[in-house]
């Protein structure tokens, strides 16, 4: 039975663009069909223009991504489409210029399908996209046309970013790869950033070898290949994290399971607790996202404060009451954590966690809980979400693999290898 275009994975699709058996317009003209079928559902786009993408695709492309249709989420600027940001005060804002992700995607060869849904500004009142799975419940947010596009076979690639759990949340409410590397490792020139201790663009995929091509593509770094078995296994840290006892059973034994998979696929695998040390990096995270934020929004708050939605405005409001030292004290929290992770990193490859508390809840407002996920970003870690089973109600759900800060290569290799052992 032949696929559908609209289902190959990246690295597949550029296999096959690469043999001359599909060709680029091909590959688009799948997508675009896909598109037709489910976005009235799905509601991935905040803009699309199939026009564009169809120029695109029928000029010659080179590069590593040449010929893959790719999503943008709204808070990355885009030269040729409007850039909106999530908000109402950014309606019909046409940018002059490309961010650097765009720019990068472009001159890889990538087609920029179109300006896929965000948050308001990445943060948490949430737009109209519905789960592929079960439009009933969130994709996850703030990244949520990105990961349900890629899961709807919009696109096999998206850019997304993360504050708190934006990437690595969506991919496992919607079953596909999610990977949040390293802080700083994708440049952030045009985007809206809404905390510079934070705030980090990522990549979105249908599996491990997806999200590496498009990070490669990005940074010009060669970060491997993670579909190539090493013949070796990791050295793996199992934890809850700071979900403790908010994580439900069912999402423990999935965890359970998948360390039990990896430990007969010859990892050494430990069941631990995080030390305080590094646990404070979480606990400072709600100060540094919203007293960053809010001086990211200065403008907006000043001259448009009735646009502004109730929950973020409820966030500014308190944000505003944090003395100045409150958020030193809590960037220091940051650096010492990270220095503790690095030394408790020191006997381990990566960490086991999960990569959400539970499968996608119901309802499309609101987008899920980021405990899983904020104290990684915290501490400036790559990080990537893989599906590793479904749930109660049939959603998928996933974990999360972790490394230490600059370590995404090695990150990569052993996802692929863990995503080897699921069969995934």
């Amino acid at each position: 039975m032949s696929t559908n275009p609209a289902d190959l994975s990246a690295t597949e699709a550029a296999r096959r663009i690469d043999a001359g058996s599909l060709r680029p317009e091909t590959l688009l003209e799948a997508c675009l069909d896909r598109i037709a079928e489910r976005e009235p559902v799905v509601r991935a786009f905040v803009h699309f223009d199939p026009a564009l993408a169809r120029a695109t695709a029928s000029r010659p492309l080179a590069g590593i991504l040449a010929g893959l249709p790719v999503g943008v989420k709204d808070v990355l600027d885009t030269a040729d489409q409007p850039s909106q940001y999530g908000s109402p005060i950014w309606q019909g804002h046409q940018p002059r210029a490309d961010s650097y992700a765009v720019a990068a995607t472009r001159r890889a060869g990538g087609i920029i399908m179109g300006k896929t849904v965000t948050t308001e500004f990445a943060t948490r009142h949430p737009g109209p996209t519905t789960n592929p799975h079960n439009p009933s419940r969130t994709p996850g947010g703030s990244s949520s046309g990105s990961a349900a596009g890629v899961a709807a076979g919009f696109f096999p690639l998206a850019l997304g970013t993360q504050t708190g759990g934006s990437v690595l949340r969506p991919a496992a409410f919607c079953g596909v790869t999610g990977f949040k590397p390293s802080f700083g490792l994708i440049h952030r020139a045009g985007m809206k950033v809404m905390s510079e201790s934070l705030d980090t663009i990522g990549v979105f995929g249908r599996g491990v070898g997806d999200c590496a091509l498009y990070a490669q593509a990005l940074t010009g770094q060669d970060l491997g290949d993670p579909q190539r078995a090493t013949g070796a296994a990791p050295r793996l840290a199992v934890c809850i994290g700071p979900a403790g006892d908010a994580l439900p059973a069912a999402t423990r034994r999935l965890l359970e399971d998948v360390a039990d998979a990896a430990s007969r696929a010859g990892a050494r695998v430990t069941r631990l607790e995080l030390p305080p040390g590094v646990m404070a990096g979480f606990e400072a995270h709600p100060v540094v996202m919203n007293a960053e934020t809010l001086q990211a929004l200065a403008w907006e708050r000043m001259t448009h404060p009735r646009q502004i939605s109730a929950v973020l405005t409820q966030n500014l409001d308190w944000a505003a009451g944090v003395p100045a030292p409150a958020l030193a004290k809590a960037r220091a929290a940051f650096a010492s954590a990270r220095a503790a992770f690095k030394d408790f990193m020191a006997g381990y490859d990566a960490i086991l966690t999960p990569a959400a508390l539970d499968e996608a809840p119901e309802g499309i407002g609101w987008t899920g809980d980021a405990i899983c996920n904020a104290l990684w970003t915290a501490l400036h870690a790559p990080c990537i979400s893989i599906p590793a089973g479904r749930g109660a109600a049939g959603m998928p759900v996933g974990v999360q693999l972790v490394a230490p800060y600059g370590e995404d290569r090695t990150l990569l290799g052993w996802a692929g290898w863990l995503e080897g052992v699921l069969g995934r």
